[in-house]
């Protein structure tokens, strides 16, 4: 995997995952606890043998850039082994990135450097495990000009991907970008192959392609709108690459948590007795920024003013390092790192990021809680969500409070009266 380059796409809005997006990117945004999104394709790079990694970022990217410079510095830049971030350097063109082949076009000149046979080319805003090296070995055994990862999409939501007809050997003979509607996979009425967003380019070729591409006015400049299309009505060799999972459950595990009940509901697996993404897999690690922190601390010291236990407590939960739960009680809820639960509060099926205090006798139901927001007593979450929405938090559609940073301690007064 030495002749290889690996290019991350990083620079994503997210708009759909506001607020938690307001500050950060997509890939950023935190996950499991302990993680950020990335942090799952960069492990899958590691893992894989995959160690010339550039990460493209573009809008609000400082905290990406932060958590990639101390997280993910143990490479040895002796060896030729770095994940470098490059940031829009606007050395072709002027603009924004235009699309995901422009991103590309516009660092052409720091890839060549790498002087690298093959391109991988992904998404870093996905949860997923794969060993990327197998794919890269059977695009260059079966002499692929292009090699597409996919899976199979329910056609319900063929809008969200684009979508592949091959022939029974995987040769790709079509290529729909989010099509409205699209035909079945041969055997199951009920799929069609979508891209996963996972590409595997021979170098020059691809070089060729996109200095083709930055030429036409009237492109989109993306590489499943404009250069596979193109390939394809070519004659070139594009072949789909069916995902294989090294999660090693019952039923493959690939996540886009692009929307807020998809981060949330992703996010809640992980607390399930058997979650279906497995964490602590040593074969295959997932690596991060593991802060300097003393471990969680669970608080209890008898009966309280109200009759009630002062019981510091945590029930199917995942609790991160520096936490502190002194005498309240938390169940099915993820605690990242440096989170306080105090006295009589109860935390229930939510998602509380670094630094989040909640105070006492707060009570927080089906929420999201961004980093280092502080709840005042007595504030009440996830139990009036018309009151919620007044408040101005967002309420998804399937009823989960998001809660932004920043939130002056006025915002949380509690509404009347108090939830049993």
């Amino acid at each position: 995997m030495r002749n290889v380059v690996t290019v991350v796409l990083a620079g994503g809005k997210g708009t759909r995952l506001e607020p938690l997006t307001r500050d950060r990117a997509k890939p950023a945004v935190p996950f499991g606890g302990l993680y950020r999104i990335i942090d799952f394709t960069l492990s899958n790079c590691i893992n894989s043998g995959l160690r010339r990694i550039l990460v493209l970022t573009q809008f609000k990217s400082r905290s990406l850039d932060r958590h990639i410079r101390q997280g993910w510095n143990f490479l040895s830049s002796e060896l030729g082994e770095s994940v470098e971030v490059l940031p829009p350097q606007q050395r072709i063109d002027e603009t924004w990135y235009k699309g995901t082949a422009d991103a590309i076009y516009q660092n052409i000149y720091s890839i060549e450097r790498e002087r690298a046979e093959n391109i991988l080319i992904l998404a870093g805003d996905h949860i997923y495990k794969m060993d990327y090296g197998q794919m890269i070995r059977e695009h260059r055994a079966r002499g692929a000009d292009v090699t597409i990862g996919c899976i199979p999409v329910p056609l319900a939501e063929v809008k969200h991907f684009g979508i592949m007809e091959t022939t029974a050997d995987d040769r790709v003979v079509n290529f729909l970008e989010k099509p409205a509607t699209a035909p079945p996979m041969p055997g199951d009425p009920d799929h069609a192959l979508g891209s996963m967003g996972i590409y595997v380019f021979n170098t020059r070729m691809l070089f060729e392609l996109l200095c083709q591409d930055a030429a036409q006015s009237n492109s989109s400049h993306d590489f499943g709108r404009d250069i596979i299309p193109h390939m394809i009505a070519s004659g070139m060799k594009a072949i789909a690459y069916r995902f294989r999972d090294e999660n090693r459950k019952a039923t493959a595990y690939w996540r886009d948590v692009g929307t807020l009940d998809a981060y949330y509901q992703a996010n809640m697996d992980l607390v399930a007795v058997e979650p279906v993404l497995n964490l602590y897999d040593a074969s295959w690690p997932i690596r991060t920024l593991q802060p300097q922190l003393p471990p969680p601390k669970f608080v209890f010291s008898g009966e309280g003013p109200v009759g009630h236990a002062r019981r510091g407590e945590a029930l199917d939960s995942i609790v991160c390092a520096g936490c502190i739960v002194s005498g309240g009680q938390v169940r099915r809820s993820i605690l990242s790192p440096r989170v306080r639960i105090n006295s009589y509060a109860v935390v229930e099926d939510s998602i509380l990021l670094d630094g989040v205090d909640v105070g006492r006798y707060c009570r927080i139901r089906r929420a999201i809680i961004d980093k280092d927001v502080k709840l005042p007593p007595y504030t009440v979450i996830g139990y009036d969500l018309e009151f919620d929405r007044r408040r101005g938090f967002v309420v998804t559609e399937q009823g989960v409070v998001v809660v932004p940073k920043a939130e002056p301690p006025e915002t949380f007064q509690a509404p009347n009266p108090l939830p049993n």
